[in-house]
């Protein structure tokens, strides 16, 4: 029994130390103070979102595609079409990332509007205050796993 025992927690052990680190999908520059350099942390924009759904849903967006309420897209009136975009609400830390495939928002100062797929997934009912990072399109290839390599 104690043979069997000894088996088990050396197959356990050994299962445990094969899992890999996380690789960052680039390499984290460090400024002089060891932390993060400032540009590495600076969001695109922060301030207001919205939500836009059902009244809109199967009308053609700006890049020409229907739109679809459950998917994760979201209007912005400068980034291009196609471009991705991590969305954090602020509120409660929650993040997804969206594709940019409408313009807007065209009410008051609200910086992106979302899907209602997005803005569900993010906990938001009515405005928001969220922070935008652009994400790369080398880093979104690496966080899906596509190396680029056949």
């Amino acid at each position: 029994m104690k043979r069997v025992l000894s088996i088990l927690a050396a197959a356990v052990l050994l299962v445990a130390s094969t899992e890999a680190a996380p690789v960052p999908a680039r390499p984290i520059t460090k400024s002089k103070g060891n932390t993060l350099s400032k540009a590495e942390n600076r969001p695109y924009q922060v301030g207001p979102a919205s939500w836009y759904g059902k009244q809109f849903h199967g009308r053609p967006t700006a890049n020409g595609e229907s739109f679809d309420m459950f998917e994760l897209t979201a209007a912005h009136k400068r980034l291009p079409l196609g471009s991705y975009v991590k969305v954090t609400n602020l509120r409660n830390s929650k993040w997804i990332v969206v594709r940019i495939n409408d313009r807007g928002p065209y009410v008051g100062d609200r910086i992106v509007d979302l899907s209602y797929g997005a803005a569900r997934l993010l906990g938001i009912v009515g405005v928001q205050k969220v922070r935008l990072d652009v994400i790369q399109p080398e880093t979104l290839a690496s966080v899906q796993g596509y190396d680029g390599l056949q």
